[in-house]
């Protein structure tokens, strides 16, 4: 299962015990919001995008943004120098190891590069999934930086 990718990945740091497992979905920003009883910019989506412009082999970046911004495609191509592609759920599925609706940094392979955008800063925690639907985990942004990995921060989404 892919909550058991995050939580094996969570547990090299002691974060396994914090992932909480809803009984309804989380699967959407809303539902995770409404879920937590917390605004939907606090959570932390977690967006796959083809790591190149190249067509014939998928390789993902993900971007954890606020979960009420949109990407802006030219801060995306201006930034990677291409045009912004998301995956589609198959990909996402074969490349990233989470299915939609439970995509996050955590247990996933790593080729798979994470950035953090800059939407996020305007909070001390936010909710990122943890490999499933119903998962999520509470995390400050430091916490999240460090656990996923992180490439950086961008500014890729639209103001």
């Amino acid at each position: 299962m892919s909550i058991e990718k995050a939580r094996n990945y969570l547990k090299k740091f002691g974060k396994d015990g914090d992932i909480k497992e809803l009984a309804v979905s989380a699967a959407t920003v809303e539902l995770a919001a409404n879920a937590l009883n917390v605004t939907p910019a606090e959570i932390a989506k977690s967006l796959a995008f083809k790591a190149t412009d190249a067509t014939e082999e998928v390789a993902a970046i993900l971007i954890l943004t606020s979960g009420d911004v949109k990407v802006d495609n030219a801060k995306f191509k201006q930034q990677f120098g291409y045009k912004a592609c998301m995956l589609t759920p198959d990909e996402v599925l074969r490349v990233v190891g989470h299915a939609v609706g439970g995509v996050c940094p955590f247990g996933i392979p790593e080729d798979v590069k994470v950035y953090m955008d800059m939407s996020l800063k305007r909070f001390e925690y936010v909710y990122p999934a943890c490999g499933e639907s119903n998962a999520v985990i509470k995390l400050s942004l430091v916490e999240l930086e460090r656990l996923s990995g992180s490439c950086g921060w961008l500014d890729v989404c639209k103001s």
